[in-house]
């Protein structure tokens, strides 16, 4: 006997509004989304009360932390916080210890994702061996173990010749270079964004060019070998144009940006509190107006929210000795809905648009980040009617560590289904 559930009583955007729906899941497909469906007799009913359907959003930047920092996160907290978040596809970075750079590893580690996970987990392949940025992984066998997506997220590959070694192997093969673009030598091991903030704080700044530089440099060099050059929080105004300019002359680059750089800029910290602490460091609020005009004007691709849990007693140690990184799992959806949408600084389907289906598209994964017919049943049932409080011990993620903690927001998940498969539930 066929497994059916009918979600009735919902809303989904359609046409740049909102129209009352009803979705028929068979077998953990979609079989029918209408306005009104009669439901099959053996159908369990599940009334969603106006709410929000949404595909299941996509997020290509987490930190799941396990093997080697599981005080932190494990791949079962950090995807039960991507389904509260209403994620139903998550890509988790290969900064764990041992790294997964080889067939084995890697292998090991898709399989621990597929029995720990709540929901669907793409394994980055590290691009160099260690992530040291000294030798190119054996991209040709990772592929051939799996592996779609290759970061060396966390640091930026400082010598040009292995990032032009691994570009070429990587286009042969098809596959994205994903970018975490730091040059270290103009980083200057700041903590901080360079400027009036870190100056009043007496921190070290980051200056922007150590983003924009190293961008330029794999910018000419993705031209040079035709690779997929994607590039992980673009942070700076410069760097965006950068890239608005690279995908005129033709250049196969797409770029992400995290909630945070939307939302935040270094003149929001008034203290030494390292909740405000990542990497890239907050910018100015002028590289805060271009994030928000990349993405509308189309140079910024998608949102991601570089999940990157850390335990509250790490996160207590100022900006000095405190780890980079913000939880941002959880929050994403309901503060960009609440603070862009609301206001009508963007559409309710733009946000659905970066969230979801542009991920989808640009690393070309199969059949997620989608609501049609046929489709895996991947779906987020979000409240966008009533507000919540982002309250921490709400959170499914070992980590807290993000200053958002207290804020009033609406679109907080209700539900979230994988495969038709009820992953998450509010209480």
């Amino acid at each position: 006997m066929s497994n059916a559930i009918l979600l009735t009583n919902g809303r989904r955007v359609l046409a740049g509004g909102l129209v009352k729906s009803d979705v028929l899941i068979t077998d953990g497909k979609i079989v029918a989304i209408d306005n009104e469906i009669t439901a099959p007799s053996n159908a369990k009913k599940v009334d969603l009360h106006n709410n929000l359907i949404t595909p299941g959003l996509v997020d290509v930047h987490v930190h799941l932390r396990e093997p080697g920092y599981t005080n932190k996160e494990t791949i079962a907290t950090g995807s039960a916080a991507a389904a509260h978040g209403g994620f139903t596809t998550i890509a988790a970075m290969a900064n764990l210890n041992p790294t997964c750079d080889t067939p084995e590893r890697f292998k090991k580690q898709v399989q621990r994702n597929q029995t720990d996970g709540r929901v669907k987990i793409l394994q980055y392949s590290p691009v160099t061996i260690g992530r040291a940025g000294k030798k190119v992984v054996n991209i040709a066998n990772q592929f051939a173990a799996g592996a779609r997506l290759f970061s060396d997220d966390g640091a930026g590959i400082q010598d040009a010749g292995v990032v032009y070694q691994a570009m070429k192997e990587l286009a042969r093969v098809g596959a994205p270079f994903c970018d975490h673009a730091q040059d270290n030598q103009l980083a200057q091991k700041g903590v901080i964004n360079a400027g009036p903030v870190a100056d009043r704080l007496s921190l070290p700044g980051m200056p922007a060019i150590s983003e924009t530089a190293q961008i330029a440099r794999n910018l000419v060099i993705a031209q040079a070998t035709g690779v997929h050059y994607h590039v992980c929080h673009v942070s700076t105004k410069e760097s965006i144009d950068l890239i608005r300019h690279a995908k005129q002359i033709g250049i196969n680059v797409t770029c992400e940006v995290t909630p945070h750089h939307l939302l935040l800029a270094d003149a929001d910290i008034k203290e030494d509190d390292a909740e405000f602490k990542m990497n890239p460091p907050l910018r100015r609020r002028i590289d805060q107006q271009a994030c928000l005009i990349g993405l509308l004007d189309g140079t910024i691709d998608c949102i991601a929210t570089d999940h990157a849990p850390h335990t509250d007693a790490e996160k207590h140690q100022g900006f000095l000795n405190s780890p980079n990184g913000i939880v941002g799992s959880e929050t994403a959806f309901a503060l960009l809905y609440t603070r862009f949408v609301k206001p009508g600084i963007f559409t309710l389907e733009q946000l659905i648009q970066w969230m979801s289906v542009k991920p989808q598209a640009i690393f070309n994964l199969p059949d997620v980040g989608l609501l049609r017919v046929g489709d895996p049943a991947d779906i987020a049932i979000v409240d966008i009617d009533h507000q919540d409080e982002i309250m921490a011990d709400q959170f499914f993620s070992k980590g807290h560590n993000t200053p958002f903690i207290g804020d009033k927001v609406y679109g907080m998940t209700k539900q979230t289904y994988v495969d038709g498969k009820l992953v998450y539930m509010e209480e």
